[in-house]
C-alpha cells in the first residue's frame, strides 16, 4: 500500500541557507528622510529588484523540485501606503508575468503576514490596520495572478486570546479578496488548535496545523502523541479541498518544547506522512528539506529517496 502513497510536498520558507534567494528592504527612518520624489525612486528600484529576486526564487524552487514557496511578507515594503501602492500598480505587467510563471511551473505561492496583523485586537485601530495590511497582500496576490482560494493562502495567527467572537465577526466582514485566501494557524500560547478549529469550522476558514506549536501548548512529550494525529485529521476537515491542506513543522532548538527553531528537522510526526503540503520552518532552509527527503521520506516511501 505504501508504494502508491503520494509524497508530501515540502515547502521552502522565504529565503535559502545559501545566498541564492535573498531580498532587499528599506527602513522607515531612511525612507522618511527622503523627498517624495526620492522615495518613489527608491521604492521603484527596490520593488523591481525584489520582483527579480522572486523570479529567481521560483527558478530555485523549480530546479530543486520544491512545489511550495512562502513569499516574504516584506517583499514590497510600504506597499500599504498610497505611494507604495501606486508604485506597485505601475508594475502590474511584471507582476503578472512572474506570478504566471509560478502557475505554469506548478509552484504554489503562499504568504504569512507579519505579527502586526491581529484581527482579534480590542483596539479598533489595530484591527483596521491589520485589514489594510491584508488587503495589500491580497492585491499583491491578485497582481501575481494567484487564485482567490486557499491554494494561494495568507496565513495568520489568532492574536489576542479569548476573543473568538471578535475573530468571527471580523472575518465575516472581510473583503472577498482577503477572506477567500485567509487561513489561521494555532500557536504556542494564545490559541490552541481546538479553539481555532471551532473558529475555522464556523467561518469556513481553513486551519493550518502546526505540530510544534501544538505540543508546546498542550504540554505533550512527543509528536506521536495520539492527540497530534487527531488534531491533524480535524484540521483537514476545515479545508474545502483536502488535497490543499497545509501544515507546518519545526523542532525546538535546544530542547523538545523550545519555541525557537532548530537548524534542521530531526523529529517528525509520523502522522505527517498523510499531510499533502508541509512548510519546513528550519534555519537551514533547503538543507533541512534535503535532509527530510533523504531520511524521513525515504524511510517510509522508498521510491522517493531519489528526489532531488
Amino acid at each position: 500500500m505504501l508504494s502508491s502513497q503520494k509524497q508530501p510536498e515540502l515547502g521552502l520558507v522565504c529565503i535559502t541557507a545559501s545566498n541564492e534567494v535573498r531580498f532587499r528592504t528599506v527602513t522607515r527612518k531612511r525612507l522618511l528622510q527622503l523627498t517624495e520624489i526620492e522615495q518613489e525612486k527608491v521604492l521603484c528600484e527596490l520593488y523591481a529588484d525584489n520582483l527579480k529576486r522572486l523570479d529567481k526564487a521560483i527558478d530555485f524552487c523549480y530546479a530543486n523540485n520544491i512545489k511550495l514557496y512562502r513569499m516574504t511578507s516584506a517583499l514590497f515594503p510600504f506597499a500599504d501606503t498610497d505611494l507604495g501602492e501606486a508604485v506597485l500598480r505601475s508594475m502590474s505587467e511584471e507582476l503578472h508575468r512572474v506570478g504566471s510563471r509560478a502557475i505554469d511551473l506548478n509552484i504554489r505561492l503562499v504568504l504569512h503576514p507579519d505579527q502586526f496583523v491581529v484581527l482579534s485586537s480590542d483596539k479598533p485601530d489595530v484591527v483596521k490596520n491589520s485589514i489594510k495590511i491584508l488587503a495589500t497582500h491580497a492585491l499583491i496576490m491578485d497582481m501575481l495572478q494567484q487564485p482567490r482560494d486557499s491554494r494561494a493562502l495568507m496565513n495568520i495567527h489568532g492574536g489576542k486570546g479569548d476573543r473568538t467572537s471578535q475573530l468571527k465577526s471580523v472575518i465575516r466582514d472581510l473583503p472577498e479578496s482577503i477572506r477567500s485566501r485567509l487561513t489561521f494557524e494555532n500557536d504556542e500560547y494564545a490559541y490552541s488548535t481546538s479553539e481555532l478549529l471551532e473558529v475555522c469550522l464556523d467561518t469556513a476558514v481553513p486551519l493550518v496545523f502546526d505540530a510544534h506549536h501544538h505540543v508546546i501548548h498542550e504540554h505533550l512529550e512527543t509528536y506521536d502523541d495520539p492527540n497530534v494525529a487527531e488534531m491533524l485529521a480535524a484540521a483537514k476537515t476545515t479545508w474545502r479541498v483536502p488535497e490543499w491542506q497545509l501544515v507546518h513543522i519545526s523542532n525546538g532548538r535546544e530542547f523538545f518544547a523550545d519555541p525557537r527553531h532548530s537548524d534542521l528537522i530531526a523529529d517528525m510526526p509520523n502522522c505527517y506522512y498523510d499531510a499533502p503540503w508541509i512548510e519546513v520552518e528550519a534555519k537551514f532552509k533547503e538543507l533541512a528539506i534535503d535532509k527530510l527527503r533523504k531520511e524521513w521520506l525515504a524511510a517510509k516511501i522508498p521510491e522517493f529517496s531519489s528526489v532531488s
